[in-house]
């Protein structure tokens, strides 16, 4: 319902905006209005199609792990964390294991990896689902933990710096994971709370610890190495590690005396078939996004909000770098897009422009998150996953400035 809600507002809010414009004499506005609708259209078909080819891929790589039980014996060793977590899930579904490799992927920066494990992880917590059209806890826990968009090295952005001209592109990556980490655990207690979850357990609290290791240990490696080190190094581990989860699912297969062609070309047809059902709903958030972008908008909210702070007597500064934040939940390609606009306006090595970084880091694409994983499985009534998880966004966002104002203010 809240989702609904959101796509009429952006639609009538576009609408709104650019009557005043064509008032004010822009009469180019309605025009791009259109136009907007017939591009985003096309990219939403277009992002579905490029999907299937990896989507087939793993799961059907899945599809080995499921067969040949390495899935279930991930699932066992997750348990004592993910039943607290996740606790209308029996303890040692294999459902489990496809979060993890989901998770996994996600932190290594895998997107094209994470989502079709997602998508796995989804229809597993679909099959268990007695309301097929609501979102279970299960789901929007695992959707806001999503969204959060914990990644350890966030190589896109430093790339980005890099071909901006930056003095030092990887000056980022430490505010970047401060704030992407601090998202994750914002997303965790406030679906907990939603929830009615205890966080304070053993199992919680040992998992929480270890992101702080992990954040900690990757922090310390990357003041120790260069920005061509850093950027070489971490595509290389992220990639042997995705390379060496292929091969384990192959060889659990082999030892388990599965056809592991068989079981992957079962595994690939459902690939096309999710493809394909997200189509529709790709179509309806990239469309509503698009228009919200051309009415200008989104130019209109960023203006006021700048304006309102400096009235309060605030510092306005972070505001410039505020459309990467605003249009990350909406649009990763989008926010992209925001991000080089700043460095190229107000310089890669400026406040703005390495705070735009830092927004790009910090949180993932909700709505398009939302849109892929609930309509993969059929969810029409989301609950309170847009809630929890435009909270945990704007966590992430707090946490952003806040840490761009210790680093670089």
């Amino acid at each position: 319902m809240v989702l609904n809600y959101i796509w009429i507002g952006f639609f009538l809010i576009a609408f709104l905006i650019a009557t005043v414009q064509l008032f004010m004499g822009n009469t180019d506005v309605f025009p791009a209005i259109m136009n907007s609708t017939f591009d985003n259209a096309k990219t939403a078909f277009e992002i579905s199609i490029g999907l299937t080819g990896v989507l087939s891929l793993w799961m059907g790589i899945m599809k080995i792990g499921e067969k040949s039980g390495l899935v279930h014996v991930i699932a066992r060793w997750l348990s004592p964390l993910m039943v607290r977590l996740f606790p209308e899930i029996p303890a040692g579904h294999p459902v489990f294991g496809h979060i993890f490799m989901n998770f996994s992927a996600n932190m290594l920066g895998l997107d094209n990896a994470a989502t079709p494990l997602g998508l796995k992880a989804m229809e597993g917590m679909q099959e268990l689902n007695k309301q097929k059209d609501t979102a279970t806890n299960a789901m929007i826990m695992f959707l806001v933990l999503n969204t959060s968009g914990l990644t350890l090295i966030p190589v896109g952005v430093m790339v980005y710096r890099a071909q901006m001209g930056a003095a030092q592109p990887t000056d980022v990556f430490i505010p970047i994971l401060i704030a992407t980490a601090i998202a994750t655990l914002a997303g965790m207690i406030i679906t907990s709370l939603y929830q009615r979850i205890n966080l304070f357990n053993r199992a919680i609290m040992t998992f929480v610890l270890g992101i702080c290791a992990v954040v900690s240990g990757v922090i310390w490696i990357g003041t120790q190495v260069d920005q061509e080190t850093m950027n070489k190094w971490s595509t290389v581990v992220a990639n042997i590690l995705l390379f060496s989860i292929i091969m384990a699912f192959l060889w659990a297969g082999i030892r388990k005396k599965v056809n592991v062609y068989e079981a992957f070309v079962e595994g690939a047809k459902g690939g096309f078939e999710t493809a394909i059902r997200i189509i529709p709903y790709l179509v309806a958030i990239l469309v509503a996004i698009g228009i919200f972008r051309a009415s200008g908008a989104m130019d209109f909210i960023v203006g006021g909000l700048g304006r309102f702070v400096e009235w309060c007597g605030g510092n306005a500064d972070y505001v410039a770098a505020l459309p990467t934040a605003i249009m990350k939940p909406l649009s990763g390609s989008g926010a992209r897009g925001m991000m080089v606009d700043a460095m190229q306006q107000y310089g890669a090595d400026s406040f703005v422009g390495r705070l735009s970084c830092i927004f790009q880091g910090a949180t993932d694409t909700t709505f398009y998150i939302l849109a892929v994983y609930f309509g993969s499985v059929g969810v029409r009534k989301t609950r309170h996953a847009v809630m929890a998880g435009l909270l945990t966004d704007i966590c992430g966002v707090i946490a952003a400035i806040g840490v761009a104002a210790i680093f670089f203010g």
